[in-house]
Order: structure tokens, then sequence, then C-alpha cells
């Protein structure tokens, strides 16, 4: 999985912060789950009718130099509006993440070895996730990849975009007038026809 973007709203509804200093050497597995009053907040948080589950399963590995290598999933069911009917449908949702995190101290040095890397044709990996304050808070990795993982566009299985017919007038139609001068005199006049005499015809 690639970094999350995390949403505009910076507040943090699941939050399980895990201290760096208490992992081991061999790592950590960590399984959490949201609770009602989380999942609500993720909700509102999201524009979600609701959040009916969310669950992750990770494992965290230290790695040389203080990073730590995040790898697992999250998953869980939410309550979305389709896009088509506007009718509430629920939706699963299933994201991969692995993610390494590592010092503030050393994140801007690494994102800038990145961006030297950029203009070589070989793919260059993504700058690490900072440890703040010695902490990597699970649950807002987590609420990340689920809101990762949602379809922006849900829509039911069986809902069809049918775009409104408009009705025209035949009448009104821009050829109409033309079709009724051909027709001649005593041919039916299209609405909005602006009868003219000979005489006004030659001024």
């Amino acid at each position: 999985m690639s970094r999350p973007e995390r949403p505009t709203d910076t507040s943090t509804p699941w939050s399980v912060p895990l201290a760096v200093m208490q992992i081991p050497e061999t790592g950590v597995a960590r399984d959490i789950e949201a609770n009602a009053e989380e999942r609500e907040a993720m909700a509102t948080l999201g524009g979600l009718l609701e959040v009916a589950s969310a669950k992750a399963s990770l494992l965290l590995t230290p790695i040389k130099g203080g990073h730590v290598h995040v790898t697992g999933r999250v998953w869980g069911r939410v309550g979305q509006t389709c896009v088509v009917t506007l009718d509430p449908i629920e939706s699963d949702f299933d994201e991969a993440i692995d993610l390494m995190f590592a010092p503030p101290s050393q994140i801007r040095e690494l994102a800038e070895s990145v961006d030297e890397d950029i203009e070589s044709d070989e793919e260059t990996p993504d700058p690490p996730e900072p440890i703040e304050n010695g902490f990597i808070d699970i649950g807002r990795l987590a609420t990340d990849a689920l809101f990762l993982g949602l379809n922006p566009y849900p829509r039911k299985p069986d809902a069809v975009f049918e775009p409104p017919v408009e009705h025209i007038d035949p009448e009104e139609h821009p050829f109409a007038a033309l079709k009724a001068l051909k027709e001649g005199p005593g041919a039916e006049r299209p609405k909005g026809w602006i009868s003219r005499s000979r005489d006004d015809r030659d001024d």
C-alpha cells in the first residue's frame, strides 16, 4: 500500500499509540478493533453513514537506525450512499499496509534522497512516516488505511444511471419556420411565427 493521505481534519477518532521503545527486536504483533464510539467518530470524520466494523492486524518490526517497519491489513464494513440512487448501501473494505516509520530528524534527509532518485528510471519508495514523540499510533494508521480503501463513488450493484430525457416541441424546432414557408400561405405556422406583409418585406 502506498503512503495514505490523511483526512484534512487532524482529529484522531481511533487512537492506539504504541511506544517504539517497547517494541522488542523480534517485533510485536497487535490486533485492534474500534469500539462503537470510535466508529461513530470515524464515520463523522469520513462523511460516512456509519462504520459498522473496523479491525486491524499489524506487525511492527524494528529496523536498524531507529526505523520501524509496519505491515498487516485493516478491514471492516461501512455504510455509504449510492451515487446513483442515493440509497444507503454497505461496503466492505480490506486494505493492505506496508509502511516504514523513522525518527523525525531523519525524515527530511530521507525525503531529499528520494527526490534525487526521482530522476532515475527505477521506482523509488515513498519517504517514511515520522515517529511522533517516540510513538506510532497504529489506530490512526488503520483509520488512514480505511479512508484510503473506500470506494469514492459507491453504487448499488443494480443501479443504472439514466440521464433525463428532454422533450422538444416540434413546433419550436428552428427549421419549423422554414418548413412552413415552403408549404405555402395556408400552412400552419409554428409557434413564434411573425407574419409580415409583402410591403414590409420590401422595406
